[in-house]
């Protein structure tokens, strides 16, 4: 008896936490979360996505409208591939993606199928895609910080750095989180890059052949509410530009002056995604609208508007 009343006044004497300090903690946690997620952004966007007339919904893309029709579909053959961007081809209607860890270029079809596999001779850490037109395709290595203009035929069964014209993005902020994303905006005459981290986006002057005018120009980036910056896609119909992030989950929305027009999260429950996107890496858009994007290491995912 008198031990169990031992342990029991031992037990008593315990120090427990205030309450006020686990709120504290609570609120450190989230605003840390916050940050990180930029939440309060996100919230801000929503907001004023809610009060959009019907115009400007349909003068944009509009993310909220679209609904997975392929979820996460693994590409046969490419599980430690990676695959790194996507561009979808007018002329042959497939898409094109790279594989940063085997360098190699993959034509899919637009559901996913792998039609052909290309290798890089010469590439390091290939990331970024833009189909230009007329065969040509523009190659982003991240690690060499260079851009490569290759032309590619039905025929084509490998590529060499060495054979095409080659073009240095110059130094980032972050050497190892460097040039990534690259788009082809043919309304504008420009070829779009965008820095992974801090996210930031360049434009370089271009008429659709190898040939580039000038040096790359830096845009404004305010409005990158992102963590990294993965990918692009410049959409011709509205003038706008598609920016996905990896790490925020996040594909978004600006207009022809850099101001946020929409949002798409890439989280389980949301426009139909049975699953978080593990690391979305690419994204690109076909005439009917369709959106496609792949994720590491090989899921690919189409989204049509309801």
């Amino acid at each position: 008896m008198a031990a169990n009343a031992q342990s029991l006044n031992t037990s008593s004497r315990r120090p427990r936490v205030p309450v006020a300090w686990l709120l504290i903690v609570l609120v450190v946690i989230l605003v840390g979360l916050s940050y990180a997620w930029q939440w309060d952004a996100r919230g801000l966007l929503w907001l004023r996505e809610q009060t959009a007339s019907t115009a400007e919904r349909k003068a944009s893309v509009w993310l909220p409208d679209y609904h997975v029709v392929i979820d996460g579909k693994p590409l046969a053959g490419l599980e430690k591939d990676e695959a790194s961007d996507l561009s979808y081809d007018a002329a042959s209607k497939t898409l094109y993606s790279v594989m940063g860890k085997n360098a190699f270029l993959a034509e899919l079809s637009l559901t996913g199928d792998v039609l052909r596999k290309i290798p890089l001779m010469g590439w390091s850490n290939p990331e970024g895609v833009a189909v230009l037109g007329n065969g040509l395709i523009a190659i982003v290595d991240e690690r060499q910080h260079l851009m490569t203009i290759v032309t590619v035929t039905p025929e084509t069964k490998t590529l060499n750095i060495a054979d095409f014209p080659k073009y240095d993005l110059g130094p980032s902020v972050d050497q190892n989180k460097a040039f990534e994303g690259v788009a082809w905006d043919p309304r504008n005459q420009q070829i779009l890059l965008g820095e992974e981290r801090p996210p930031a986006l360049f434009s370089w002057k271009a008429d659709g052949s190898a040939v580039l005018k000038g040096d790359k120009q830096k845009l404004s980036s305010d409005n990158l509410i992102m963590r990294n910056l993965s990918a692009l896609h410049a959409d011709q119909k509205s003038g706008h530009l598609l920016a996905l992030s990896a790490e925020s989950h996040l594909l978004l929305e600006l207009d022809e002056k850099g101001n946020e027009v929409s949002f798409m999260s890439l989280v389980r429950g949301l426009n139909g995604f049975a699953h978080t996107i593990p690391r979305a890496e690419g994204v690109t858009m076909g005439e009917d609208g369709t959106i496609y994007l792949v994720s590491e290491p090989n899921l690919f995912y189409s989204l049509k508007k309801q």
